[in-house]
């Protein structure tokens, strides 16, 4: 549930005609800033959180199996830690009473399980593991299994290993092919679990930290960030240290833009890369595209970017038709680099995917300099005026943002590779390698 969520929920239920009587959350979020104190303010229905919750603001702590009655159904609290201590999945009972659905939260996903090192207070990632393992076997495996399952996650999501494509499945599904609920040995349920997760986003323990102890209500977000700015007071603040993040698309912020800005377009995994490359802690002003200054609003504070201070009236065309200073990212073919590659001993080229993504291959001669490690300079050090940059990602998406990081920081004899590792792999006289040494 997210702040953008928050009317949708109000809509839906005027719709039908019914009341929003609680608000069930599995566990603190640490994707997303939830939206349940927006939500709770708007409906004056409780806040229902799980046995082993402590939070900034008024809930209501329920109890390992109380029961939630709504009309002629109800909704019975399974207290499952694992993912995190208070980690509680809802089981749906129809009219009669037989089980009909299960709201997993982050504790079973399609194909996958929570993972248990994202929120933890004190505990290792293994404790955590543990009692997934028991949460799993004692509350999850019991159920029938043509009971639906619902997690709050699907693929793509950062709070798993591998979650699966669909949105849904059955107890029964899961346990033919989650190899979480097939697992009978719980020393090796933890070694699998446990190994080879990747570093979660760097905004995931600031947005669980949030949703536990509370935040601004987007009413008082948006009076503060829904400001359209003047070029002289866009530029005052921007003098006074407020960061650009400019949220058109990146082919369009290529073409040209403000001096400074960080491209982080709407089009791509925008919630992920805001709180995972833009400070909490000081201010913004925007650059959007016409008509997207809300939404951009809206969706930064869904990660808990909250110190927007307005954005630029009229957008970059306003700032191009002032005269005033702009910045461009030069972008050219695969072709283009691999015919410089053989004759160029300055090139240097980076490719700003994930470890992961590198080591299952890449470009012979490529360093590995991952976007989340551009934001601090000093990994930027190490670069020469005399080099010749090419930058690439997967796609093009991520590569634009690092050559924005890049110029920010001083850095300017770079282009950006089309098509990134995509395009690169298929290119004749590009020479692709696969390793696990992995160099940033």
């Amino acid at each position: 549930m997210t702040h953008y969520a928050t009317s949708k929920f109000t809509e839906l239920a005027k719709e039908r005609n019914a009341t929003i009587k609680y608000i069930f959350e599995t566990h603190f979020h640490a994707d997303f800033v939830s939206g349940h104190l927006d939500l709770a303010t708007a409906t004056k229905a409780p806040i229902v959180y799980g046995p082993d919750t402590v939070a900034g603001f008024d809930f209501h702590k329920a109890a390992d199996g109380e029961v939630f009655q709504i009309g002629k159904i109800s909704i019975t609290a399974l207290h499952t830690p694992g993912h995190t201590l208070e980690s509680t999945c809802y089981l749906l009972k129809d009219e009669a009473g037989a089980d009909h659905a299960v709201f997993t939260g982050d504790t079973l996903f399609v194909g996958d399980v929570g993972r248990p090192d994202l929120f933890s207070g004190n505990l290792q990632k293994e404790d955590l593991a543990e009692m997934l393992f028991d949460s799993l076997q004692n509350k999850i495996k019991t159920l029938a299994d043509n009971v639906i399952v619902y997690p709050a996650h699907g693929p793509g999501s950062a709070c798993g290993k591998n979650l699966g494509p669909n949105t849904h499945s059955t107890i029964g599904e899961e346990k033919s092919t989650n190899y979480a609920l097939k697992a009978e040995d719980k020393a090796a349920f933890v070694e699998e679990l446990t190994s080879g997760l990747a570093a979660p986003p760097q905004y995931f323990p600031i947005n669980a930290k949030i949703n536990k102890e509370g935040y601004d209500a987007l009413n008082n977000v948006m009076e503060k960030a829904n400001v359209a700015l003047s070029i002289p007071d866009f530029k005052k603040k921007v003098k006074e240290g407020a960061v650009i993040p400019d949220t058109r698309h990146a082919n369009t912020f290529t073409e040209g833009f403000v001096p400074g800005s960080i491209s982080i377009g709407l089009e791509g995994r925008f919630a992920e890369w805001s709180g995972s490359l833009l400070p909490f802690d000081e201010p913004m002003v925007l650059v959007t595209e016409a008509g997207k200054e809300e939404e951009t609003i809206i969706r930064l504070a869904r990660v808990g970017l909250d110190k927007v201070e307005g954005f630029l009236a009229g957008g970059f065309e306003a700032w191009q038709a002032a005269g005033e200073r702009i910045d461009m990212i030069i972008t050219v073919d695969p072709d283009e680099l691999a015919m410089d590659i053989p004759h160029d001993n300055n090139l240097v080229v980076v490719d700003v995917r994930k470890p992961a993504e590198y080591a299952d291959g890449h470009l012979k001669a490529a360093i590995n300099l991952t976007l989340s490690d551009m934001t601090d300079p000093g990994n930027l050090a190490d670069f020469e005026d005399t080099h010749n940059l090419y930058v690439h990602c997967a796609g093009g998406y991520r590569s634009v943002i690092a050559c924005s990081l890049m110029k920010r920081e001083g850095i300017h004899n770079l282009r950006n590779v089309a098509g990134g590792y995509g395009k690169l792999k298929e290119t004749k006289g590009i020479e692709t390698v696969q390793e696990k040494n992995v160099l940033n």
